[in-house]
């Protein structure tokens, strides 16, 4: 009998592990890859040596980081574009 038992769990097992296998197999082909536009909607720019920026070219807004320790923020801070406010 405890042989019979074993046999069976492994066979759960095998099948079980052949199962999970193909439907991790079966999920990447459901994904949605983004567009060539969204993939180049980001624009990294560096400023000078102490300045950096991430321009954003869908929206016009931009993040601007200061390199250097010693002066200005440290953080990325969202900035609006010239281009885009009213006056």
């Amino acid at each position: 009998m405890g042989k019979n038992l074993q046999f069976i769990g492994i066979v759960f097992l095998g099948v079980s592990v052949l199962l999970g296998a193909w439907v991790v197999s079966q999920s990447p082909s459901n994904n949605v890859r983004p567009s060539t536009e969204e993939q180049y909607r980001y624009e990294f720019i560096s400023a000078n040596e102490s300045n950096v920026i991430i321009f954003d070219k869908k929206t016009g807004d931009y993040w601007q980081k200061f390199i250097s320790s010693s002066e200005g923020p440290t953080e990325w801070e969202k900035q609006k574009s010239p281009a885009t406010e009213k006056k």
